[in-house]
């Protein structure tokens, strides 16, 4: 017969655990130990040197570089082969080390779940049952835990014992108000969710109240852990059975999909694929056929397919993007994980939010105490803090709960005098208990001798229930409760009893026949920069949707307190059945998405994605990690628990959330590079290999030698690392960077055809002023030519087509070196050793000419790419 969990009561569930209510043997425990292991999370290995190296290559351009690299030694173009290889290395060592100081800083903020746990174990089987505090990894199966206010639970339990227990699952669910928790012989019809009453789950926290529960789950196999995507299994069909009650509704995340980075890297680097595996058959072809040559042109057509390539993209993409991210963590405190997630974050325009511990603080604050006809008054706040005060201290509390803590917090604030209003003589307490749901504490009426007043606080309708009230009247204010509750608030009511004073004790029987005194409603308090946040991102041009598991009512208060238009709140049984198109229609439209479930966040996100928009996803919580992996770029708070910090890109280890946009502005910056650079090389390249392709097939000699082509793609490459430095336009800036293959194409082709008409111009002005022909010295002269002209276009280049702006910094320097390397490298010794030979006088004036003509239609063409 199948074991079914939810007929077990808590004592054949200690039964099946071979565990008993006086806890487990030291001996037995250690035995559970040596053979289950420690209580311990899966962690994620940190890669070594070797394989951080490895991963780099996956880069296409990267491995297109060593493929050529290889080509080259194989037709033993040697210096050809070294600069690449080069070029590789160092873009390999860049992007690990840039990853290795990443992952130390994410180490460095790994906390730990618990430290320490109180479990009840026997030192032999006729000694007494003893607490004692252990470490949370040496917690077993079986063992009996025992809970209080601010505990940390250490695994999964299944409760046997509770008085007035609430826990706070926000890390779990996202939901932000304390869960009410109690033993049950039974469990609940929500079997093996989170809001199962009987059940307490790693990642959870004690807001009230006290328990004891027994071990059902630890390690990988609780729901903490499902986050790691791990299946949970468990040795033993018992024991597995018994883990099944907290391991059964696993939140499992899935593999993270390409980003919006490698969409684009993809993409270009295919189209430059096509076009270099096409080059080289295309000039040997057209060589053998019109010109009778044949495979001494591979070297030159390995030249031309190196030109095509933009060598230093790899240097130039790692070095903007580890300045970036280093620029973030010290300036800003916010650690780039995974370097093209800087990228990714230029890019974003919708940043999906989880509310509860980003948005907001999880703590509630008192937003207002109404009496019965709903006015402001501040006795209602008075007589709700004295019962919080008085509860506390004589029932013995430990901690005050969230809610308790508020009211005394704005009593000491609001009320003349503060605290010492509350000016009652205490004489008993009834403490909160999840079953009637409200507290009690009995005072002495100073102005009223021979008499006790009863100050009961808790759930409306309970409260309700205990007033002398008239059917109009208890509508009336149920009604008047129901609208602060709609509009997001936690509402709480007051009543008051007066009794004869005694001394034998009072019971929940005296709480009967109240005076109802009015409402308090409680709001989540704001976190400090979300709306400074907000307002940033939304001037940046970045939309902001709110994810939230909490109340539709919640979310939208928090949302327009924060300055964000709520709009129509849509709650998860208003979507789920939609199929994904009909959902994309209404994620475009919806600000703020409800009572969400951590698998429905993750849907939105990847819809939005689906529909074109580039994601971002914050979050703090094991309810996030599902979403956080849908998204482009996952992002965190330092605080978030240690598995959303493993899975996100981009953790804010910094307090101001406003770190954030700057981050964004950074990812602009470093996306504004990459795609500068992008834009302006292969331009110039794609212009040279039409003009290289054309001149191959007109002239009867090679119109570069294969030496000077690799000592021009030098000059340039080394000219282009002035890029990694270079400033962005401020307008650039205003709205997402992405970097999107159709559109480099366009602008490639455009103005790579631009460049062969004035390379193609050039050869006409050196036919003429050179006389080049079939002689060594004339098809010398048209090396050095088109060599000179080829770094001044292409100074030019970088000069009229960067992002930056002005004539100062690291770019226009570089320019002009690289025009002074075209205009003198031929009058030196190695421009001899290269092949190259001094020019006349009149071919200067003639090619700045062409040169001139150049830069006014770069200018011309490129106002419209500003």
């Amino acid at each position: 017969m199948t074991w079914a969990p939810e007929r077990r009561t808590p004592l054949q569930v200690l039964r099946a655990l071979e565990s008993g209510p006086r806890g487990l043997l030291e001996s037995e425990a250690d035995a559970r130990l040596a053979r289950d292991g420690e209580n311990v999370l899966p962690t994620r290995r940190t890669p070594s040197w070797p394989l951080r190296l490895v991963r780099s290559l996956r880069d296409p351009f990267t491995a297109v570089l060593a493929s050529l690299a290889v080509v080259s030694a194989l037709v033993a173009a040697w210096g050809t082969a070294a600069v690449i290889a080069v070029l590789v290395a160092v873009s390999c060592v860049l992007r690990a080390a840039g990853e290795y100081r990443a992952d130390r800083s994410a180490a460095g903020l790994r906390e730990l779940v618990a430290t320490t746990a109180t479990v009840v174990r026997r030192s032999g089987p006729d000694a007494d049952p003893a607490p004692r505090e252990i470490p949370v990894d040496q917690v077993v199966v079986g063992d009996v835990v025992r809970l209080g206010p601010g505990d940390l639970v250490p695994a999964d339990l299944r409760l046997l014992r509770a008085t007035g227990l609430t826990m706070h699952q926000a890390a779990l669910t996202g939901e932000s108000a304390p869960v009410r928790k109690h033993p049950a012989d039974e469990p609940s019809p929500a079997g093996t969710g989170f809001d199962a009453p009987e059940l307490c789950f790693q990642g959870s926290s004690v807001a009230s109240g006290s328990g004891t529960g027994v071990v059902v789950a630890i390690g990988a196999d609780t729901r903490f852990a499902a986050a790691y995507g791990g299946d949970g299994a468990v040795r033993g069909s018992v024991r597995g059975s018994v883990r099944g009650e907290a391991a059964r509704s696993k939140v499992r995340g899935g593999d993270r999909r390409t980003t919006a980075f490698d969409r684009s890297v993809y993409g270009i680097s295919w189209i430059l694929i096509r076009f270099m595996l096409l080059t080289p058959p295309l000039v040997l072809m057209a060589n053998a056929a019109l010109r009778g040559r044949g495979l001494e042109t591979l070297p030159f057509a390995v030249a031309v397919a190196v030109g095509l390539t933009p060598e230093m993209l790899p240097v130039i993409v790692t070095t903007a993007l580890a300045r970036g991210a280093a620029t973030l963590a010290r300036t800003h405190e916010v650690i780039v994980k995974r370097l093209p997630a800087l990228h990714d974050l230029g890019a974003v325009d919708v940043v999906c939010v989880d509310k509860t511990g980003t948005l907001t603080q999880d703590r509630p604050v008192l937003d207002c105490a109404l009496d019965a006809s709903g006015a402001e008054d501040p006795d209602v706040l008075r007589w709700a803090a004295a019962n919080s005060l008085w509860t506390l201290q004589l029932a013995e509390v430990p901690a005050a709960d969230a809610l308790d803590e508020a009211l005394l917090d704005a009593a000491e604030q609001r009320l003349p005098g503060g605290l010492d209003a509350l000016e009652h003589d205490p004489v008993a307490a009834l403490p909160f208990d999840p079953v009637r749901r409200l507290s009690t504490a009995v005072v002495r009426t100073p102005d009223r001798l021979g008499s006790h007043t009863l100050i009961v606080k808790g759930a409306v309708e309970e409260v309700l229930d205990r007033c002398a009230l008239g059917d109009g009247e208890r509508s009336r204010i149920t009604a008047l409760a129901a609208a602060r509750a709609d509009d997001g608030l936690r509402v709480l009511a007051v009543a008051l009893g007066e009794r004869p004073a005694r001394t034998r004790a009072y019971t929940t029987a005296d709480e009967r026949g109240l005076t109802f005194v009015g409402l308090v409603g409680l709001r989540d308090a704001t976190a400090e920069t979300a709306a400074a946040a907000l307002t940033a991102l939304a001037r940046s041009g970045v939309e902001v949707k709110v994810l939230t598991g909490d109340h539709p009512g919640t979310a939208a208060r928090a949302c327009r307190e924060l300055g964000l238009a709520p709009g129509d709140v849509v709650t998860a049984d208003v979507f789920d059945g939609l199929p994904d198109a009909a959902l994309a229609e209404l994620a475009a439209r919806t600000t703020v998405f409800a009572r969400c479930t951590p698998e429905q966040k993750a849907r939105i996100v990847r819809v939005l994605r689906e529909r074109g928009h580039v994601t971002g996803f914050l979050g703090d919580g094991v309810n996030d990690l599902p979403a956080l992996r849908a998204s482009d770029v996952g992002i965190c708070p330092r605080d978030a628990v240690d598995v959303a910090r493993e899975a996100a890109d981009v953790v804010l280890a910094a307090k101001d959330l406003t770190s954030l946009d700057h981050a964004i502005m950074a990812g602009r910056r470093a996306g504004g590079t990459i795609a500068g650079y992008l834009r302006i090389t292969l331009s110039s390249n794609f212009g040279n290999v039409i003009a290289m392709l054309t001149a191959g097939l007109l002239l009867p000699f090679l119109p570069m030698l294969p030496a000077q082509v690799l000592v021009q793609n030098l000059c340039f490459d080394a000219a282009q690392l002035a890029f990694a430095y270079d400033r962005q336009d401020p307008a650039a800036l205003r709205r997402p960077l992405r970097l999107r293959p159709r559109e480099v194409l366009r602008f490639v082709t455009g103005f790579g055809l631009l460049n062969a008409a004035a390379d193609l111009a050039t050869f006409a002005v050196l036919a003429w002023a050179v006389r080049a022909g079939s002689d060594a010295s004339g098809q010398a002269s048209f090396h050095t030519g088109w060599f000179t002209e080829n770094l001044l276009t292409q100074a030019l280049v970088m000069l009229l087509l960067r992002a930056g702006r002005g004539v100062r910094g690291p770019v226009p320097v570089a320019a002009c070196a690289l025009a002074g390397a075209g205009v003198l490298l031929p009058l030196t010794p190695v421009g001899a050793a290269l092949g190259m030979a001094p020019l006349p006088g009149v071919y200067y004036p003639l090619v700045g000419v062409v040169l001139g003509l150049y830069a006014g239609g770069l200018w011309w063409c490129g106002r419209g790419h500003r």
